[in-house]
């Protein structure tokens, strides 16, 4: 019985990181030896730590915000920074979370559907979950909005683990502002008659606290995804566009 073939370099991986020292060099390394993957950009976004180093280090590009800009600008500064390396086949791009560590490694179902032409992007849905106080408060919100707007129900819809073809990418933009991002651009793709699917990963991240950092992060969460489904309800959308008429 011969040995699997290893699939052509197709994909990038994109890390958007603020003070991930720690866990950067791991999750870079797994990264990088997922089949198929070439390149993984890390978007230092704003740390104060060494993390743009230990990422070069473990083999990543580098892209630096000077200043903390949020999610939605990493991943938008990663992106960019694969489209000027890509030749002329655009790669997939895969969008990993910095604190994954060794578990990076188990992404590799994520690329699968968009590589074999089955999905426009792939959603996380993680094996194991971890029980945190507040946290459902934020989900309900995106599941039930996402819900509300599409049809489709996501089991984790603030997943950030996520693949999708660079056609679908910049059928989204622009992202939506910080922590509404994987909200907002479930929400367009499928309005947009993409095909999104969710897909169970053997993958892990650092569980969110309970103290007070945990909880402002919690309640900007809450802030943003609120933010991104309210500009996506049609009535939004009708007085935004009444209101730009001449």
């Amino acid at each position: 019985m011969g040995e699997m073939a290893v699939p052509e370099p197709d994909t990038a991986v994109v890390i958007p990181a603020k003070d991930e020292a720690d866990r950067i060099g791991a999750t870079v390394t797994a990264a990088l030896k997922l089949p198929g993957v070439d390149l993984v950009v890390v978007v230092d976004d704003g740390s104060s730590d060494e993390t743009g180093r230990v990422a070069r280090a473990a083999g990543a590009r580098v892209v630096r915000h000077s200043r903390n800009r949020g999610k939605a600008a990493a991943m938008e500064s990663g992106a960019e920074a694969v489209r000027l390396l890509d030749e002329e086949r655009p790669r997939h791009l895969l969008f990993l979370d910095a604190d994954l560590g060794e578990t990076a490694a188990a992404a590799l179902p994520l690329i699968a559907p968009v590589r074999d032409g089955e999905a426009d992007m792939t959603i996380a849905a993680f094996a194991t979950r971890v029980k945190l106080g507040g946290h459902g408060m934020v989900v309900r919100l995106a599941r039930d909005g996402i819900k509300r707007l599409t049809g489709w129900e996501a089991t984790q819809p603030l997943n950030g683990q996520r693949c999708l073809t660079r056609a679908a990418f910049e059928a989204g933009r622009p992202l939506a502002h910080g922590f509404g991002v994987e909200t907002g651009l479930t929400v367009d793709l499928l309005r947009k008659g993409f095909r999104v699917v969710e897909v169970e990963v053997e993958m892990s991240h650092r569980a969110t606290g309970t103290d007070w950092r945990s909880q402002l992060h919690r309640a900007r969460q809450l802030r943003d995804v609120g933010l991104a489904l309210a500009a996506r309800e049609p009535a939004v959308g009708q007085a935004r566009s009444a209101l730009r008429r001449p």
